[in-house]
């Protein structure tokens, strides 16, 4: 089955596909050239990078036969051949232009790979095609341990464990440490046959943060669990704008409409496919991703 992947340069979208006969990725060049110019405009982006490829083909470069073109899904949910370039090629394409954005890019594009969210979501990936999952204990906090230990291992010495510590972040108090086990005992019983129940459930575990990291990435694939084993239903989160969700995140310890909205729109029952749990993992660690400006 075809492997794709969607990185995210300052909010803009890079398509990628991966080729088995290469065993590399190919990186889609119009989504490229409009990371290197800023620009999210579908016809500039193209009419740039006509411009540029007939300027190196003038020129006899390289880069122009190291281009080649694989189908990838475009914003109308249909396949179409994309000029693509693998990352050495990508890294040479950046010298043909006249800004610094190029080079910004160039530095985030070859170290987030090797980034520890580089590295787990490459241990996310993987989950789609091991037996772990059928042998996760949905809905507990086990299973999200099983979770986090899988996503982190070898990454953080602290894979898989229960927090000791009370934590922060962004001016939100999580669950203070010597109550965390309670509350998740707590959290673990809640019941979860209903869209409301299963939101609720996945709100007061986000809540709770039973991770010192790792903590959204974990408790998203730990919703589209329960929700699959109880509605045969998953989400879209390709759907889910990053801004809203984070915003909706926030709101949800006092009011869950907004997360719930969010969610309700963007179920799909798409629950086998391949596509969407690796589009998943994509905007799950996007969500996460702080901006590189």
């Amino acid at each position: 089955m075809e492997k794709v992947s969607i990185r995210f340069y300052n909010d803009q979208l890079v398509r990628a596909v991966w080729s088995s006969d290469q065993n590399k990725w190919y990186y889609s060049v119009l989504d490229v050239v409009g990371a290197f110019n800023q620009q999210d405009d579908y016809e500039k982006n193209r009419n740039y990078w006509k411009y540029l490829k007939a300027k190196l083909k003038k020129e006899e470069s390289e880069l122009v036969s190291a281009t080649t073109q694989l189908k990838l899904k475009a914003a109308d949910g249909k396949r179409y051949n994309t000029d693509c370039m693998d990352m050495d090629a990508v890294r040479r394409l950046a010298l043909s232009f006249p800004n610094t954005k190029a080079m910004a890019f160039i530095d985030w594009f070859t170290s987030s790979d090797n980034s520890i969210d580089g590295q787990s979501r490459k241990k996310a990936y993987a989950l789609f095609e091991s037996n772990m999952l059928d042998t996760i204990q949905v809905g507990t906090v086990l299973g999200l341990q099983q979770i986090h230990g899988y996503l982190f291992d070898g990454l953080y010495d602290f894979a898989g464990q229960i927090r000791q510590k009370t934590i922060w972040k962004d001016g939100t108090l999580f669950c203070r440490a010597e109550y965390l086990m309670e509350n998740l005992r707590i959290i673990e019983r809640m019941p979860e046959g209903t869209f409301d129940e299963i939101v609720d459930k996945y709100v007061e575990m986000n809540v709770a943060h039973p991770f010192m990291e790792g903590n959204g990435r974990s408790t998203r694939i730990w919703l589209d669990m329960i929700f699959k084993k109880n509605l045969k239903k998953c989400v879209d989160w390709s759907q889910i704008d990053k801004k809203a969700y984070l915003s909706a995140m926030r709101a949800s310890t006092t009011n869950a409409t907004a997360i719930k909205a969010l969610l309700s729109n963007a179920l799909t029952d798409d629950i086998n496919s391949r596509e969407m749990f690796m589009k998943g993992i994509d905007y799950s660690y996007y969500y996460e991703q702080e901006d590189n400006l």
